[in-house]
């Protein structure tokens, strides 16, 4: 089972599994996001194989620049810390299991659900 985190913390359910498989893409972490094609992608879901493997930032952020404008889901060990990181590169929601949510509990990533009020680039701006 796994856990789905927003920006209003955990939610009940999973949108993935309310659509058809085939407009469902996963990509995992060494996909080349300029080759992919998300046509017909209503979701794309890329994996996180180890919160240390920042690829799938990439990949979300790519995916949207060529644009996706789908539901972007990160999906595995992604830790709250790095909530903020995937919801600026574009991503709308991550899918964590239920052991990280255990040991992260849903306050850890709700704190770090103002991801647009803390980021530098942003307080540059207001300057």
């Amino acid at each position: 089972m796994s856990v789905i985190v927003t920006d209003q913390g955990f939610a009940a359910s999973d949108t993935a599994a309310s659509l058809p498989e085939a407009e469902v893409l996963t990509l995992p972490s060494d996909t080349n996001p300029h080759e992919v094609d998300f046509s017909g992608a209503s979701m794309v879901r890329v994996e996180f194989p180890s919160f240390a493997d920042g690829r799938g930032f990439t990949i979300g952020l790519v995916l949207r620049q060529r644009g996706f404008t789908g539901r972007l889901r990160a999906s595995g060990h992604v830790i709250s810390d790095q909530y903020a990181m995937a919801r600026r590169q574009g991503f709308d929601e991550v899918e964590i299991s239920d052991e990280l949510a255990a040991r992260q509990p849903e306050e850890q990533w709700k704190f770090r659900a103002n991801w647009q009020a803390n980021d530098y680039q942003s307080r540059l701006r207001s300057a």
